[in-house]
């Protein structure tokens, strides 16, 4: 199942304004992008487990670990990955779903919650 570049941008826009206010409010110096695939740039520095995909990713130093004697940071990145979330749902439905739950999944990492703790909490 695929959809246009813009319904995707659409559908990722809609999951950031659905946020709940008070991580909308605190998401600053945020880009977030569409992309087709993950380049293998992507994966420097990461552990890629057998046929691992990436349907996003977030790039940047989370909140939690900011300090005020930080140096000024370049905006932090979310990426999501329009062609490969399309191979994994078979409907437009799922598609809507997984956007929301991939560009979510980004933004917590922003605020500093882990993989393992996102597990914990069933997302």
């Amino acid at each position: 199942m695929q959809v246009s570049r813009e319904e995707f941008e659409q559908l990722v826009s809609q999951a950031l304004a659905n946020l709940p206010a008070e991580f909308a409010e605190k998401l600053e110096n945020v880009e977030v992008m569409v992309e087709d695939f993950p380049s293998e740039a992507y994966w420097q520095g990461r552990e890629r487990p057998r046929g691992a995909i990436l349907l996003g990713i977030y790039q940047g130093v989370p909140l939690t670990r900011r300090s005020h004697w930080m140096p000024y940071q370049f905006p932090d990145r979310i990426v999501v990955f329009q062609r490969t979330i399309e191979s994994v749902c078979r409907s437009h439905e799922e598609i809507i779903t997984q956007v929301r739950r991939t560009v979510l999944h980004e933004v917590a990492h922003h605020f500093g919650i882990s993989d393992r703790r996102l597990k914990e909490l069933g997302c």
